[in-house]
């Protein structure tokens, strides 16, 4: 029996598809007049018109299927954190349209314009064997082996790789912006800026227990319940082994981490505070002294940050 319509059945649920369908034939008029889809949707997103899980479809109706964008898949080789010679470099290629997916360790997507600095600040950092997906439109001459060299390219510069840029990457026919334009530009540059969503890099904290049971579990619940009431706009993110960990109480079944293992985190948000602290109590958490967080009463939270 087909089923492809059953999840439109509900006003709220058909409402909601109409909205992303709205969102989608916005998305492909950006793109037709020039404008980097990483730009459009990043916009989107500060503004919460739209969802991280609203990334991945609008990319692939609108630059895969819709406009043929050449696109590869690579695994990040090792940290990344300063993008200056990236940049520099994409900069030049005036014939060319540019978008990257990231897929974050906390299982985030990132939609990058590999060109703006503002992009690579939303990120900053990419982290060692993640997925990259890079996209490329030659919009001079729609030539697929000029796209093709270009993620090469792209995939060099990201692997630290020196590179000669092919000249056809570049199209001199581009003018000059017109003075209005300029000015115009400038009126937007003067006006303040909004908050963007940032994330630290991964810190790690290594189990000096004898191993993560219960009582452990129970310190680190406490020491997040403690950093969120401090901080409520920022959120914590812990991993394990390259799996993203949304309960806590998971890290304890069956002696999973034991003493010597490292569990990992990450901190999200606008203005990012407290962070150092944080590793402390965590690495507190994970030793024999965990006892020290459970000694309040059940329903009170700690004064720790």
């Amino acid at each position: 029996m087909e089923t492809t319509y059953f999840s439109l059945g509900s006003k709220a649920a058909f409402n909601k598809a109409l909205r992303h369908f709205f969102k989608v034939n916005e998305a492909v008029e950006e793109v037709d007049s020039r404008v980097n889809i990483a730009d459009y949707i990043n916009e989107l997103i500060d503004d919460e018109e739209i969802h991280q899980d609203q990334i991945l479809p609008i990319i692939g109706s609108v630059i895969r299927d819709k406009f043929a964008y050449s696109n590869r898949s690579i695994n990040i080789p090792s940290n990344i954190t300063n993008f200056d010679k990236i940049i520099n470099e994409t900069v030049k290629w005036t014939a060319l349209d540019i978008v990257a997916v990231y897929f974050t360790p906390d299982g985030h997507r990132s939609v990058i314009n590999p060109k703006g600095l503002d992009s690579w600040e939303r990120v900053r950092e990419l982290s060692a064997d993640q997925l990259i997906v890079l996209y490329v439109k030659d919009l001079k001459e729609d030539d697929k082996s000029v796209e093709t060299e270009a993620i090469k390219t792209l995939e060099d510069l990201i692997f630290g790789k020196d590179v000669f840029s092919n000249k056809k990457f570049v199209d001199n026919t581009v003018a000059e912006k017109p003075k209005d334009v300029v000015a115009q530009e400038k009126v937007v540059a003067s006006q303040p800026v909004k908050k963007k969503r940032n994330i630290t890099p991964k810190y790690g904290v290594q189990v000096s227990n004898e191993l993560f049971h219960n009582g452990n579990v129970e310190a680190w619940k406490k020491i997040v319940e403690s950093y969120h009431t401090k901080y409520p706009e920022l959120e914590v993110h812990i991993m394990f082994e390259g799996e993203v960990i949304n309960d806590i109480n998971s890290l304890f079944k069956w002696g999973k981490v034991k003493h010597g293992d490292t569990i990992f985190f990450q901190v999200s948000g606008e203005n990012i505070l407290g962070v150092s602290k944080l590793q402390k109590y965590l690495y507190e958490g994970a030793s024999p002294r965990f006892e020290q967080f459970l000694k309040l009463g059940v329903g009170r939270v700690l004064n720790l940050f």
